[in-house]
């Protein structure tokens, strides 16, 4: 009798004596053979939920844009506490839709994100301006001339046309 699933596969292990370690061994095999040739996806989980950013140095000012699609000044937080410039921002959706007795749609998005960006010493929080526009924050520290003492500050947000 020739069973296919008898058949020694190279990648096994010798035999062991408790069955349940040979038992684990051959499942793991199993589960690697059939991944084998399938498309692999990454998720970055904690780099994922972070807006993407450019940040540069421009005319003795530090220029930083997000990308932060579909939300609002209202949705954003900016503060500066002690050199350290955090961005916070949440995004609540909700669509519900009806059409009838035998149809309907309801589809809800959350989620919310928070960085953190380290300023040069010496940052003025009066100083700090951020500004939004079609989804995109730009935030505009001018690059301090003198060190200072850290100090905490919320930044508002001015929309832009």
């Amino acid at each position: 009798m020739n069973l296919p699933f008898l058949k020694k596969h190279p990648d096994m292990a010798p035999a062991d004596p408790n069955p349940f370690v040979s038992l684990q061994r051959e499942v793991e095999r199993v589960f690697s053979d059939f991944s084998r040739g399938w498309p692999t996806v990454s998720f970055d989980w904690p780099h994922a939920a972070l807006p993407r950013m450019d940040i540069v140095e421009k005319d003795g000012y530090i220029i930083m844009t997000a990308e932060l699609p579909g939300l609002e000044e209202k949705d954003v937080d900016i503060e500066v506490n002690q050199n350290i410039l955090t961005i916070k921002g949440e995004k609540k959706t909700e669509r519900e839709e009806k059409q009838d007795n035998n149809c309907y749609l309801s589809e809800r998005t959350f989620g919310s994100f928070a960085r953190a960006i380290e300023l040069p010493e010496g940052v003025k929080a009066d100083d700090v301006k951020a500004s939004m526009a079609k989804g995109v924050l730009t935030i505009t520290v001018p690059k301090p001339t003198e060190p200072r003492k850290p100090e905490a500050k919320k930044i508002a947000i001015q929309a832009q046309s």
